[in-house]
C-alpha cells in the first residue's frame, strides 16, 4: 500500500494534488499543533474540505498534544484512519475504542527512539502500527534504518498471530529506501516528496508499489 502525504504537496491546490495520485490506497494526512512537534501544518477543518474532494480513504496522522480530546473528531468527520502517538496519549487503550467506536480504523504510532516492547498489549486494540522513521514534525528527512528492528518485530507478533494490525512506516520512503522497508515487513508505506516531487506524482505512486512488491516477493524467495 502507498500512503501519499500531502505535506509535500502544495497547499494552494491540495484537490488538484489528490487528484493526481488517483491509484493510492491511503490519502496521508499530517496534523501538527506546534505543541508535540515544533511545526503547524493543518487541522480538522481542512481535513473535512479533502473529504469531500476524494473518494480515496484518508489516513490522519496526529502530531498533536492531549490526542484524547481531539482525535475522535478526526474519526467522526469520516477519516479512515485515525493515528495517535503513543508518547502523547493519556489512556490509548481507551482512545482506541472511542475511535473505532466514532467510525474509523485506530492507529498508534511511536518515534524512531521510543521502543515496541512496552506497548504490545496496547496494540491488541489497534488497526495500524506506524512506525515513524525520522523524527516527526518535518519532511524531507533522511530516512533512519535502525527503526526497521520495530518493524521486523511488529511484522513477527502479527505473522504469530499475536497481534493483528498493518505495519505503516513514514519518513524518507523513497526509490532508495523502500525495498529495505518492505523486506523488513512494512505494509504500507507513506511517502512524501518522493511522489510530489516527482513530474508524475500517479506514476510515482505506481513505480513506488511495483519496487515494494518486488522487494516483498524477493524477501519471501530468500527465506
Amino acid at each position: 500500500m502507498i500512503a501519499p502525504s500531502i505535506l509535500s504537496a502544495d497547499f494552494a491546490r491540495l484537490a488538484d494534488e489528490l487528484a493526481a495520485v488517483p491509484t493510492s490506497d491511503w490519502i496521508h494526512v499530517d496534523v501538527m499543533d506546534n505543541h508535540f512537534v515544533p511545526n503547524l501544518t493543518l487541522g480538522l477543518p481542512v481535513v473535512k474540505s479533502l473529504l469531500k474532494v476524494t473518494d480515496i480513504p484518508i489516513d490522519c496522522h496526529l502530531m498533536i498534544e492531549d490526542p484524547d480530546r481531539w482525535a475522535i473528531g478526526y474519526a467522526e468527520a469520516g477519516a479512515y484512519n485515525v493515528t495517535v502517538h503513543v508518547e502523547a496519549a493519556n489512556d490509548p487503550v481507551s482512545l482506541a475504542k472511542n475511535l473505532k467506536a466514532a467510525g474509523s480504523k485506530a492507529g498508534l504510532s511511536i518515534k524512531p527512539g521510543t521502543p515496541l516492547e512496552p506497548y504490545v498489549d496496547v496494540l491488541k486494540h489497534y488497526d495500524t502500527l506506524l512506525v515513524m522513521s525520522v523524527e516527526p514534525g518535518f519532511g524531507g528527512q533522511s530516512f533512519m534504518a535502525d527503526v526497521l528492528d520495530k518493524v521486523r518485530q511488529a511484522r513477527h507478533l502479527v505473522d504469530t498471530g499475536h497481534l493483528k494490525l498493518l505495519v505503516e512506516i513514514d519518513g524518507g520512503i523513497n526509490a532508495d529506501t523502500i525495498e529495505q522497508a518492505a523486506q523488513a515487513g512494512v505494509d504500507c508505506f507513506v511517502a512524501g516528496s518522493a511522489v510530489y516531487d516527482a513530474a508524475d506524482p500517479g506514476k510515482a505512486v505506481e513505480a513506488l508499489r511495483a519496487q515494494a512488491a518486488r522487494a516483498q516477493a524477493a524477501g519471501k524467495h530468500d527465506a
